[in-house]
Order: structure tokens, then sequence, then C-alpha cells
């Protein structure tokens, strides 16, 4: 069936749609209350089948690249917003939008009932009805913590009142001692006023990190004094600072957009108590053009994803937008009530918005005056990308004749290594081509929860380049991928000192570029990062391993026993959590008895 046909087959149900290009890539995710009424409204069908003329550039370019469409029927519109959201997570279209910010945010929180509360950190309601929240914070939630501690005469451990005596921390004056000391609650209470003063005035705090710095400066302490500096700076970072005077104690989520030519922003503020605590902000690459309102509805789902927020606020927008009701009853659903989204014109709240957008507009022009790295771009023509490699995910393997085998996946964004994202695996498989094979499908089966990148660069040759694209294929996911590998004299890689040269492989050929190009360079110096990153883990998991090895050696199991044990059962953990029997399997009864009392 060709595409006109299965678009005038279309089923009048809610579902998802999905745009296919002559080489079956996927270029668009779309959902619909209505599916024929919706993809029927991309077309003019007469004379022939062509593009809508009133549809934006980005989209007119999408369908006249579409020749194929494959749907999904749902139960309902909300049932649709949900699977489409997954599946541009997972799959990264070209002509979708993608945000990557699915982080959640931090909440202090206190839970009252306790005799001598204290603070601490959740990212999840906690089920009781004692508990008091303060944020979320974009950045320094820690930090704040940290000084409640170090200014607050509060208990500052869990486990510090089950000890039932004094401790250091009371000697230092930085607790009041309730463990051991009979500590009136009217006390303890004035410390969890200044503590939560301390919360939501960060004015007063960071006064009183100032004076702590200047403190320590004064005695010499220059450590601690710095220490106490950037700690003031990342409490400082999230700040949005306003005159606004709220006469009651509201509560606001504010969500606004802004772009340019090349990118666009995403802010959020939030305001606590008539307050703005926090503010946070993500930049958007628009490789295929800008959609305002795929934008507005991507960062609601997303911020508020699937659970529940500690602190339900109004929210704020700048205006509404298409699937506008979508979300609102997403968000009734995940609120548990009626959520309010106000779209405001005039007071207070329309200058929260105006607030939010003019720190969106300052934010997109020191953007812009920002030197531009132009090697992303050159890649890009270079190997005719897809996409600029804004954020790119490099893979490498390590091991010590099959022992310790490890991968390890770097995460490269827009000039920076980005290391909260690296990730390390332990591996099952024995030679280098089954090794990438299991770290690529790993990451693969995360993409759900972690979007794909613009790029994926292996350290290897074609052969393993050809895997990545296969794997990638085979799960309908669409990115660019590249790879390095050393050349070959003799059948051999050479690595030579002064001979190291490397070959850039896409699937359509190789590259074998001067050592002093930049682009080979920028290529070089993202493998090694992952090479350092997979060697490091290789060393630690065989420190571990050494560790484990000689505490059974020193119990009589032999080297070979041990070997012939983690060959079957893959690691040192999986060995601690099996039964007798079942050690027994591989080993003799007495073996294993000395095993499990060992674990035990």
């Amino acid at each position: 069936m060709n595409l006109e046909q299965t678009i005038k087959n279309l089923p009048s149900s809610a579902g998802v749609y999905q745009y296919f290009d002559a080489d079956g890539k996927l270029l668009y995710i779309g959902k619909a209350k209505d599916l024929s009424k919706r993809v029927k409204s991309y077309f003019h069908f007469t004379p022939m089948l062509r593009a809508n003329s009133s549809l934006s550039s980005r989209i007119t370019k999408m369908i006249n690249l579409a020749v194929s469409l494959e749907y999904i029927v749902v139960n309902s519109e909300h049932d649709a917003l949900i699977l489409e959201n997954s599946l541009i997570k997972q799959l990264a279209p070209k002509y979708n939008i993608l945000l990557r910010d699915d982080k959640t945010y931090p909440y202090i929180y206190i839970d009252n009932a306790q005799k001598y509360p204290r603070f601490e950190i959740t990212r999840k309601v906690i089920k009781s009805n004692s508990i008091t929240y303060f944020g979320p914070y974009s950045v320094g939630a820690r930090d704040i913590l940290d000084s409640l501690y170090e200014i607050c005469k509060l208990v500052q451990k869990k486990g510090c009142l089950k000890s039932k005596k004094l401790c250091l921390y009371y000697q230092i004056e930085q607790c009041l001692g309730p463990c051991e000391l009979d500590i009136p609650h009217a006390v303890y209470e004035q410390e969890l006023t200044l503590a939560k003063e301390l919360i939501e005035n960060k004015k007063v705090l960071i006064s009183k990190l100032k004076e702590k710095m200047e403190f320590y400066a004064e005695n010499l302490r220059f450590e601690e004094a710095g220490q106490i500096r950037d700690r003031i700076q990342r409490i400082e970072k999230s700040q949005i600072k306003s005159d606004i005077d709220f006469a009651s104690d509201e509560d606001y989520d504010i969500f606004v957009l802004q772009n340019n030519d090349l990118r666009a922003v995403v802010v959020r503020v939030f305001m606590r108590k008539g307050k703005i605590i926090s503010s946070s902000h993500d930049f958007i690459q628009l490789n295929e053009g800008y959609d305002e309102d795929e934008l507005y509805l991507r960062t609601l789902l997303e911020f508020y994803a699937n659970e529940k927020p500690p602190i339900i606020a109004p929210i704020l927008i700048m205006k509404k937008f298409e699937g506008f009701e979508a979300i609102q009853e997403h968000l009734n659903t995940i609120f548990e009530k009626k959520a309010q989204i106000l779209v405001p014109h005039r007071g207070n709240k329309k200058n929260l918005i105006d607030l939010a957008l003019l720190n969106a507009t300052e934010l997109l022009r020191k953007d812009a005056t920002k030197p531009i790295d132009t090697i992303p771009y050159e890649l890009q023509k270079l190997f005719s990308l897809k996409r600029v490699p804004n954020r790119v995910e490099v893979f490498d393997n390590s091991h010590m004749a099959g022992v310790a085998t490890v991968g390890a996946m770097i995460v490269y964004n827009k000039g920076d290594f980005e290391k909260s994202s690296y990730r390390t695996y332990h591996l099952d498989a024995k030679d280098e081509y089954a090794q990438m094979r299991e770290t690529l499908t790993r990451r693969v089966e995360s993409f759900s929860k972690n979007s794909p990148p613009d790029l994926w660069i292996i350290d290897g040759g074609a052969t393993l380049l050809k895997l990545a694209s296969d794997i990638l294929e085979s799960n309908g996911v669409s990115i660019d991928v590249i790879a390095i590998s050393k050349e070959k004299i003799d059948a051999k890689s050479h690595r030579a000192k002064g001979k190291a040269n490397d070959i850039l492989h896409t699937k359509e050929e190789s590259y074998k570029l001067p050592n002093s190009d930049k682009r080979l360079q920028w290529v070089q110096n993202l493998r090694d990062e992952a090479h350092r990153s997979a060697i490091t883990f290789h060393k630690k998991t065989k420190l571990k391993l050494d560790k484990e090895s000689k505490l059974l050696t020193l119990h009589g199991i032999s080297p070979a026993k041990i070997k012939k044990l983690i060959s079957h059962f893959g690691t040192f953990e999986a060995l601690k959590k099996l039964s007798i029997e079942e050690i027994s399997s591989i080993l003799n009864a007495n073996d294993a008895k000395v095993i499990k009392n060992i674990y035990d």
C-alpha cells in the first residue's frame, strides 16, 4: 500500500503515526486524537499528493521526504501523548524536537514527626503527612543542606541519636547533643526555625557563609575559605534576582521559551512563598527548524514526567499551545487533582513571565557571543552527518587476557566532557567483537531513560562500525556512527611512536586525514578519553578481583578453581549470592561450604 492509500485508510481513532523516508529511516513521530483528520491535514490530495501549503518549512521538508507511514492505535489522546513521547526519546527522529533534560530536581525536606527533626534531600514524594518540602533546586541543594548543618546546631547524622553518646559535633558546637542531653524542644525548635529561614532566604544564608569564609581567610585557612567561596557561587548560580513583590506566599512554576536561528532555550523559574528560589535553563539545537508548540509540550511533559512532584504549584506559561488539552489531562492524572496551567496577561504573574523571558533573551545573547566551535560543523560536512554532533557518545572496552572485562561510554556535550553521564559496564563476552556488541546493546536498552545522542564514535574499525550500525538499525534508531582505528601494516595495527596514524570510518568510506588535521584530533581526543575511562574502570575492577581471589586462596580455594567459578558465574558479586548447592554444581561440597562460610 503506497503513502496516499495508507493515509486515506487511516481510522478515526487516537494514535501515534510515524513517517519514513525512501531508505526506511524514521523522519517524524506524531500523536493524534483522530489519526485520519490529523494526518490528512499534512497534505493536498489534488492534482497529486503533496505537502499542505500552510505547513511550516520544517514539516514541509519532512513531508517531501516521506514515502511511507505507519501508525499505532491507542485508547485515548492521553495514551497517544505518552506513547509518542516515549518513542521520540528512544528513537530520536530527525524532525522531532528532542529534550534531554529528563533529570528530576531535588527537594530539601524535614520530617516533623521526628522527636529531633533533621533535613534531608529527596527527589520523590515521601509517603507521610508530617513532611515539609523546600524546592525544587536546579543546583545547590546539597550545598544548602551542608550549610544548614554547619551553621545550625542540629542532629548531624541519621545514626547520631541511636548512639546515646556525645560526639565530635557536640564538641565543635555544631550539635546541641540530644543523643545524651535532655534538650528542651523549644531550644531545638529555635535551631530549626533558623535553618528554615536560611533555606527560604538565600540572602541571609549567603551572608552567614561570607562571614564564615572571611573567618577562615583571616585565620589563614585558605583551603576552607575557598571551599565556602565555591559553595556560595553554586548556591547563587540558580538565582534569578527579582523586584516583584507578592503580597501573599504564592507558589508558581514558570516555563518560557525563546529562540534565534540556531538554538532555542527553555527557562524554568520556581517561586515558593512569594520568592524565586531557583531557576534552570537548557539550550536545544535547532537542526531542522523551530516548533514552539512542540517544544512547549515536551518541556512540560519532561519536567513533570510520570511522578507526582513533592510540591504542586500553579504553572505559568506565556501562551497556549497545540496539545495544551492533552498536557492538562496528563497533569491532572499525575497531580491527582486538576492542574492549574495559567497564561497571565497582566499583573505580577505576567511580570514573572516577562522576567523569565528577559533572562531567556539574555541567555541567547550571551550564547551568541561565545566563540563557535566549528569542528562539529566541519565533521557534519565531511561525513554527511544527519545532525551537528553536539552530543556524542564514545565507546571502548578493556580487559587483560580475558580478565576483568569492562566497557566504557563517555559523553561529550557542546564542548565539554559530561562526566555525570559517563557509564561503565561489567562484561561477560570474551572477544572484542562480542564485548562491543554487549556494551552497545546495553546502551540501546537504556534509550527509553536516556535519549540517544547525535553521534556514536566507536574505538575500532569498519567491522565494529557495521556492528554498531546494525544494532541501531535493528532497534529502529537512526543516528550517525563513525569509528576510529589504527592503520594496519602487515595486517597488524601499527602503534610505533611517531607512526600511530588513525583512520576514520563511516559506512560509506574511510578517511586517512593528516595527523595535523583538527577534525581528526577532535575525534582522537574523544577516543582517548573513552580509552582512559575504560582503562581506569578495568584497573579498579581488576584490583577488586585480585582482593577477592586472594581471600579465597587464603582459605584453600586454588586459582584454577576460582577461574572455573568466575568463568561459570560471571562475577564475585554473583558468587556471593549463591547457595551451597549451586556452588557444588561446579566444585565439590567441601569447597562450596568453605566459600559460603567466607561470604556469610
